[in-house]
């Protein structure tokens, strides 16, 4: 069954809760990843979109201070807003030039770095997952956890993990921990929706982020590695029947190979 929702608008900023979300046939969650905040000027060319490994965008395996800002996206508007401990600390226009160079601004005074010349950047239909770089389907993949496997490794280390550390799309409670790593190939149905599972998820460095302290607490894929023997938290589908799916709704296997 769902139990949470989440879109993440901007590569490297904060999920967005959703009671709702519209997966697309063949698009997965288009509006996912859709922006994104190159370190550098020059590194991506939205007149021939490319897909590029992950560190050449703010993120949180580097910047773990982004952990500590809460970020919305107002896909009508394009605007972005940016709070942190509930005070509003932004807010601009990303279809406007002078909001995009005041988030630029913002952004670079915020993580303090002298080496960044961070970009806003994006292209229409292109996403910066980070797997994009393996194929253009897995650009539209969308990411799913079971929280029996984070609850497995919670019990494994003896203290609480954060679901929200694995930054995915849907989270579901599952029958059993890691029954999803056999999914690989399979078809899963979510109300209307149809999805192949394709890969696991291998975890990097952002998993160690405390999404509420920002601290490097957990060496999230070296427990994982220790207690399970692999470094794999949820897999990757692919939405082959698109429909909009809510919490609540349960996630099974169909059968279909």
């Amino acid at each position: 069954m769902i139990k949470h929702l989440y879109i993440y608008p901007v590569k490297g900023l904060s999920g967005e809760p959703l009671q709702t979300l519209r997966l697309e046939s063949g698009l997965g969650i288009p509006l996912d990843r859709s922006v994104a905040i190159s370190r550098k000027a020059g590194i991506f060319d939205p007149a021939a979109p490319a897909a590029l490994t992950k560190d050449k965008f703010l993120m949180l395996m580097r910047d773990e201070a982004l952990a500590l800002l809460v970020t919305r996206f107002d896909p009508e508007t394009q605007t972005l807003t940016v709070d942190r401990g509930g005070v509003r600390q932004f807010a601009a226009c990303l279809a406007d030039p002078a909001g995009r160079a005041e988030t630029e601004a913002f952004f670079a005074a915020y993580l303090g770095d002298e080496k960044l010349d961070p970009k806003v950047v994006g292209a229409p239909g292109h996403q910066f997952t980070d797997i994009s770089v393996v194929s253009p389907e897995k650009m539209r993949a969308i990411s799913l956890i079971n929280l029996r496997s984070v609850e497995a490794l919670a019990a494994a280390i003896g203290r609480p993990v954060d679901h929200r550390r694995f930054r995915a799309n849907i989270y579901f409670e599952g029958e059993q921990a890691w029954e999803e790593l056999d999914w690989i190939d399979r078809e899963i149905a979510i109300g209307g929706a149809r999805m192949q599972v394709t890969m696991r998820t291998r975890r990097c460095a952002a998993t160690q982020v405390n999404p509420e302290t920002a601290e490097r607490d957990i060496n999230v894929p070296a427990e994982i590695r220790r207690h399970f023997g692999h470094f794999d938290m949820g897999v990757y589908a692919e939405v082959t029947n698109g429909a909009e799916v809510a919490i609540g709704e349960p996630v099974a296997l169909t059968g279909s190979t």
